[in-house]
């Protein structure tokens, strides 16, 4: 079975307001579909990344470069597919955008082995079980949010059935964020899964201010607590200093990124990102590494492909989704989403990945 076509969509859809993380805002939510056609009539047409401003150029490698190097290639034969791709990203250009471009064409050969099978991706890489927990990244920073509304916005989300919330931190002082987090925990509950992100906000001495402020609030994780620049041995520091676990992962494009951090001691979850860094294939090495390191699996949200990943593994820990307002393209784009239900959600069972997606949707949104 062969690859016979490969092109793309990219889609940008502008959101009716601002998220506000420790160091960016987000106002779209763009992404770039995959279709990728094989000699028997398969057909892939799956969506990665979160990609806010550069999805165009994702899309541009992805036919010019990468498209002449896997078509008429065996459509199982993602590793040799995978080395061709990685050349792409040796000469001196931005590597992100090349590793993300790849992650387009690698997810879309693993949705047609899933569909030449007859299973699901997650049967693929190990089919450990058919359901996850599943949390929102939520908890942003807007304009005249209130601590209660930030309790509010919480209870809601559990009574809507999700496991719990990644809670945004390290826009504020640590003080004025531990006062978030504790309204967050009042609102959630007892049961509700609390997790902060400071996407790399602070230093490590106000890190492990912050963190001994919140401990008594059983957080299940800490995410990418201190600044990108030397962020492995200050999470570590952190690490050391707190009971409360360090995640990180997503900033990194490749599996070698993963283990500098485990090697550093830096982490006890990874929620590296197979949309942002080569694809299910890179992601794999990953979960291996972290499987033999006694470390768990998280993924940065993209739920549409993380849930079959995070599934098929004994280490996976739940699946990130966002607010229907912050992620329109989970909410509305996938029709046929599975609905949370007392905090778990069940993995599509339809052959790859198993997506539907609403094409006068995509049509309408679609910039290149």
């Amino acid at each position: 079975m062969k690859i016979r076509s490969v092109s793309t969509i990219a889609v940008e859809i502008p959101l009716t307001k601002v998220f506000g993380g420790s160091r960016y805002r987000v106002a779209t939510r763009c992404t770039v579909i995959t279709r990728m056609e094989t000699d028997t009539g398969l057909v892939s047409e799956v969506y990665n990344g979160d990609n806010r401003d550069h999805s165009r150029e994702i899309a541009e490698i992805v036919e010019k470069e990468l498209a002449p190097l896997v078509i008429g290639e065996d459509v199982f034969a993602v590793e040799l597919c995978w080395q061709r791709m990685f050349k792409a990203a040796e000469w001196n250009r931005d590597r992100k955008l090349v590793m993300e471009a790849i992650a387009c064409v690698d997810t879309a050969m693993w949705d047609l082995m899933g569909k030449a099978t007859g299973v699901n991706v997650g049967r693929l890489l190990g089919g450990y079980r058919n359901e996850i927990p599943i949390i929102v990244i939520g908890g942003y920073y807007e304009k005249d949010k209130t601590l209660a509304d930030l309790s509010r916005e919480m209870e809601g989300l559990r009574e809507r059935g999700l496991a719990g919330c990644k809670v945004k931190v390290g826009g504020l002082t640590p003080e004025e964020d531990a006062e978030r987090v504790k309204a967050a925990r009042e609102g959630g509950g007892p049961e509700f899964m609390i997790a902060v992100d400071a996407n790399r906000g602070w230093s490590v001495a106000e890190a492990v201010r912050f963190a001994r402020m919140i401990e008594q609030y059983d957080i299940a994780w800490f995410e990418e607590p201190c600044h990108w620049y030397d962020d492995a041995r200050m999470m570590a520091d952190v690490r050391r200093a707190t009971s409360i676990p360090i995640n990180a992962g997503q900033s990194e494009v490749t599996a070698a990124g993963v283990r500098r951090l485990i090697s550093a001691g830096a982490v006890d979850v990874v929620n590296f990102d197979a949309s942002e860094s080569g694809g299910i294939t890179e992601w794999r090495r990953a979960a291996g590494l972290c499987a033999l390191m006694g470390v768990r699996m998280a993924h940065h949200e993209e739920p549409q492909i993380a849930m079959q990943m995070l599934s098929a593994i004994p280490h996976g820990v739940c699946v990130e989704c966002f607010d229907p307002v912050r992620d329109p393209l989970w909410d509305k784009m996938v029709v046929n989403r599975p609905r949370p239900e007392r905090g778990m959600i069940k993995v599509l069972q339809d052959p790859g990945f198993g997506l539907q997606l609403d094409w006068d949707m995509v049509e309408r949104y679609r910039i290149r």
